[in-house]
């Protein structure tokens, strides 16, 4: 795991790679569950989409933000809550896996890369990358591996913090940009999801499903099933050595 000797004077390269503290029991097992409640809610997000996207924005961005739907719900709600409900949910999860990664290193990462052979390939090229832009990648993408790897390597807290808000409400910033200038092609696509709604809520349906599918299929657990485990996991794997 690569390591930001620029960042926190007083840790060194075993320490960022290493922490030597450890969580309790009690709270890792917060900590993931708190992860299965988000991915239990991204999942139906998706697949409930269709039916949210004009009836409940503000619901649909509470239980998944990813960008397309921001992008349609962000001219249907005031910029008031469609900062605060897509910022909150945005920055929800990036520090529990920015815990996890500063509490247990290169375990957490290998645990995260070996969750599906896809996603493990494109956590090694994204590792790569942070070894050399760090800030800007906590900055523009901090999704869950960045902010792992962020952990990991050891970034402080307040540098971490103050590069997730900003960043976030940046995002924010220039997707409600994009729907202004967007709006009647966002308008067209709303249109059209209410013209089609039933096949698309059963096509979104299937997508999800089909997803969990094919990531077993591949050869790893589904990630709800990988969370389950990983606490046992961090928790042996991080015991020191005798």
């Amino acid at each position: 795991m690569p390591t930001l000797d620029s960042v926190g004077d007083d840790q060194d390269d075993a320490s960022a790679t290493s922490p030597p503290r450890r969580l309790s029991r009690r709270t890792l097992s917060l900590i993931i569950g708190a992860i299965i409640v988000l991915v239990i809610g991204g999942m139906i997000g998706d697949a409930l989409a269709p039916t949210l996207v004009d009836k409940h924005p503000l619901w649909l961005i509470t239980l998944n933000a990813r960008n397309r739907n921001l992008v349609l719900v962000v001219n249907q709600v005031d910029a008031l809550p469609y900062y605060l409900v897509g910022g909150f949910r945005l920055l929800l999860s990036d520090p529990l896996f920015y815990i996890l990664g500063y509490y247990y290193g290169d375990t957490a990462t290998r645990w995260m890369e070996r969750q599906a052979p896809t996603y493990g390939r494109m956590m090694r090229t994204a590792e790569r990358w942070f070894s050399v832009a760090a800030f800007p990648l906590v900055f523009l993408a901090p999704n869950n591996y960045i902010c792992l790897f962020a952990g990991a390597a050891g970034m402080s807290i307040p540098v971490f913090l103050a590069l997730n808000v900003s960043g976030t409400v940046f995002r924010l910033w220039i997707i409600q940009v994009l729907g202004n200038i967007f709006d009647k092609p966002i308008d067209a696509v709303l249109g059209f999801i209410q013209d089609y709604r039933v096949p698309l809520l059963i096509l979104s349906v299937g997508l999800v499903l089909f997803s969990v599918w094919n990531e077993r299929r591949q050869g790893g657990e589904s990630e709800i099933a990988g969370l389950r485990h990983l606490e046992d996991e961090l928790e042996s794997e991080g015991e020191p050595d005798e």
